[in-house]
């Protein structure tokens, strides 16, 4: 059954939405708190089709393991939250909004989301990041400029031109990647894995049968097997390396 516009509205809804400023205007950005109202922090980088249901569920997700979720609506400066998801064009609408993204404008969004982060008074511990997509490249960009405490990036696809940076990041970092991507071809992969991997304190896992997208629920790219055993793996990662506290948390 389609859902609504008003139900895909509601589903999963932040908490609150907050403004984080910036030199160029404020960043719109979907607050969720844990049950205990207070934790460590874990930023979501959006996929191309914005903070939408997939993403707003997946933040709730984290919200309910007792962490702070801030998730920053990338395209606002387009003017847009999310596509809808239920649309026949949802992947040309989304890559026709990621190709008008300024990635370096981008990437300090990002920066400014975890610096805010930082200083709430609800968070307590470390900070980490979590990005699906063009979120997983963006989150690894950030991670190299701003030090975090943890980095999951799933399928990252700005990750082939982004290796550079590699040895800027030193947050223990978890990398998801599925072995039938048609957008990301394997030997690309077994680069990605050798650059990030080149610092012991990173994990890099490869599911089999899983495409682009894996862990999205709609039909076009689930793999629901390698998206249970990619979610167990992240939440196991962000345990580990969130709740001791953090070396950058303030709190």
């Amino acid at each position: 059954m389609t859902e609504n516009a008003d139900q895909a509205a509601t589903e999963h809804a932040a908490d609150r939405r907050i403004e984080i400023p910036t030199t160029d205007g404020r960043i719109p950005t979907q607050l969720w708190l844990p049950p205990g109202g207070t934790g460590p922090a874990v930023v979501v980088f959006q996929e191309i089709f914005g903070v939408g249901r997939y993403i707003r569920g997946r933040c709730a997700d984290l919200a309910a393991l007792g962490y702070v979720v801030l998730a920053p609506e990338i395209y606002w400066r387009l003017g847009v939250v999310a596509v809808d998801e239920s649309a026949d064009d949802l992947l040309e609408q989304g890559m026709g909004l990621m190709q008008r993204v300024d990635w370096a404008t981008a990437v300090a969004d990002g920066v400014a989301t975890v610096r805010h982060a930082r200083v709430l008074t609800e968070v307590s511990g470390g900070v980490g990041a979590v990005g699906f997509c063009f979120g997983g490249g963006l989150a690894f960009n950030v991670a190299a400029v701003e030090p975090l405490d943890a980095l999951v990036s799933y399928y990252g696809s700005a990750l082939p031109q982004l290796l550079p940076l590699a040895p800027a990041v030193g947050a223990p970092s978890l990398h998801h990647f599925g072995d039938a991507d048609a957008f990301i071809p394997m030997e690309t992969v077994a680069e990605i894995r050798a650059a990030v991997t080149a610092q012991p304190q990173n994990s890099f896992e490869i599911h089999p049968g899983a495409g682009h997208a894996f862990d999205n629920p709609a039909p076009a790219f689930h793999h629901a097997e390698a998206s249970a055993r990619a979610w167990e793996s992240t939440v196991a990662f962000l345990s580990d390396h969130l709740r001791a506290g953090g070396r950058y948390a303030t709190q």
